[in-house]
């Protein structure tokens, strides 16, 4: 009897334990089954990420170095990178944006000054100015040895900004070595656009100054050509959306206005392009010897066109000034009515010894290749030669300066498909300008401050249209705030050894100021 209890007792335990381990059973196989899940998820987050990695960009390259500079040896860290930008919702990933910094070491970084340095186009990469002007390394070349087949030969340089001013060279989406990574057509769209450049640039520059703990340091923004047009646009970019202030800007060869330069029956363009055409015909060093061009220019020049083409007393006025500032065939000045463009004057300036000239530097030449035709195309002295040697610079630099290990990734020195497809904004290219934005930025910032850098030489963005335009800002306090500088050179005055130094001294006098 006690056998049959307790045999009936322990039925009764099972049966009543059944259940419960059942339960929990069924929970542990749940709770393994949501770790396998979590697993799996995990697994194929790892998998997107190292997917991602694979199509950016290799990570950051940082080394060491020392630059000679007139007795000095200054140490410096280079660091050779992308900063990703993002979607602001998803976080898919949209770009790696290039770039390379020299920060000097041992500053106070509080105190020391920062610029970031732009290059135009739209659609050219930063080696122009890098290896050309303001990093510690620079392409051996002068005007005088311009050549697409030109070593790629990188040599210290004496005249970098490194020793007042550390630099950051970005390279916007579709340059340099900079890269979509998405297949987004309304991305693209977006980053190929004067509004969205400015947006994504600014977030590049937020991110750096983040990342390198240089947030407090002086800012300033440095730009070439389109360059300047973009540092404009930056300054609200900045301010409105990612909390930066901006010390100053340093514009070389800026864009303020594309109406003026495209402005081919206006007045004002045909005025601004009188001195550099007196400058490459008179072989002048600085503004001084151009001072009666000037003059005509903004003068009588403007008086006798507003006149029209009816009044044949003010064209021959004009032809005959024209002709003597030029140095063109009266004649041909004459039949154009005194309106000379700048393809004109570098195809007829040279003509009987069969050579043009360069629109972006009118004191080089090159062969014309069809010098008996009425016209002529040619492919320009100063740009087409640049291209070949710079982008295979920038290559050596990353690869054996930098180590940075990019592989056979192409450094894209001019990407002519984004320049193209580029959206001015409203108006177009012909309503896009940016002197309404400097003027409020200039009144809305006392402590905002401007260089303008020009070559005298230069038939793309005269250096006389800039002047004409500055002249139109009010007075805003200290006269000094916005300044101009015609160096002798063209397009890129820093081609010049002496412009160069030029450049970097103006520069120094410019952020060191108080």
């Amino acid at each position: 009897m006690a056998v049959r209890q307790a045999l009936a007792a322990l039925i009764l335990l099972f049966c009543a334990a059944a259940p419960a381990a059942a339960e929990d059973a069924r929970k542990g196989g749940d709770e393994t089954r949501k770790g396998a899940e979590e697993t799996r998820k995990g697994g194929e987050e790892t998998r997107k990420g190292a997917e991602e990695h694979a199509r950016g960009l290799p990570a950051e390259a940082v080394t060491s170095h020392t630059l000679a500079i007139d007795g000095d040896k200054i140490a410096f860290t280079a660091r050779a990178g992308a900063l990703r930008l993002r979607d602001a919702q998803t976080e898919a990933p949209q770009a790696d944006v290039a770039f390379v910094s020299y920060e000097r070491n041992g500053a106070d970084a509080a105190t020391r000054p920062v610029a970031f340095v732009f290059n135009g186009g739209p659609g050219a990469g930063s080696a122009w100015l890098q290896l050309g002007a303001l990093s510690p390394f620079r392409l051996r070349v002068t005007r005088d040895t311009l050549s697409p087949s030109l070593p790629p030969i990188i040599v210290d340089n004496a005249e970098s900004w490194l020793p007042f001013v550390d630099l950051v060279f970005i390279d916007p989406p579709g340059t340099g070595f900079s890269k979509i990574l998405t297949d987004s057509d309304d991305v693209k769209k977006r980053f190929f656009s004067a509004e969205g450049d400015a947006d994504a640039l600014a977030v590049v520059v937020r991110k750096w100054l983040t990342a390198r703990g240089r947030l407090a340091s002086p800012k300033y923004l440095v730009g070439e050509s389109y360059g300047g047009f973009r540092c404009v646009k930056l300054l609200d970019a900045l301010r409105e959306r990612e909390s930066v202030g901006v010390s100053g800007l340093v514009l070389i060869s800026p864009v303020l206005d594309f109406g003026l330069l495209q402005g081919e029956r206006h007045p004002l363009w045909r005025a601004a392009l009188l001195p550099s055409f007196a400058a490459i015909a008179r072989n002048a060093a600085d503004r001084a010897a151009l001072a009666d061009a000037e003059a005509y220019a903004a003068g009588d020049f403007v008086t006798d066109y507003l006149k029209g083409e009816k009044d044949a007393a003010a064209i021959s006025r004009m032809s005959a000034k024209v002709a003597e500032l030029t140095g063109l065939d009266p004649a041909l000045v004459a039949r154009l009515g005194a309106r000379v463009d700048p393809k004109t004057f570098a195809r007829e300036r040279l003509r009987d010894k069969g050579r043009v000239l360069s629109v972006y530097d009118g004191e080089v030449s090159r062969y014309d290749p069809t010098p008996f035709s009425p016209e002529s195309d040619w492919a320009d002295p100063v740009l087409e030669s640049w291209r070949a040697p710079l982008g295979a610079a920038m290559t050596r630099l990353m690869l054996e300066k930098l180590q940075w290990p990019i592989g056979d990734a192409r450094y894209t020195i001019l990407n002519s498909d984004l320049a193209h497809r580029w959206d001015y904004g409203h108006g177009g290219r012909a309503g896009a300008d940016v002197i309404s934005p400097l003027r409020g930025a200039l009144a809305l910032d006392p402590r905002l401050r401007v260089i303008v850098l020009h070559g005298l030489y230069d038939l793309v963005t005269p250096y006389f249209a800039t002047r004409l335009l500055l002249d139109q800002l009010p007075a805003l306090g200290d006269p000094g705030r916005v300044s101009l500088l015609a160096l002798r050179g063209g397009h890129m005055p820093y081609l010049e050894d002496e412009s160069r130094k030029a450049m970097r001294d103006a520069a120094r006098a410019f952020l060191e100021r108080p």
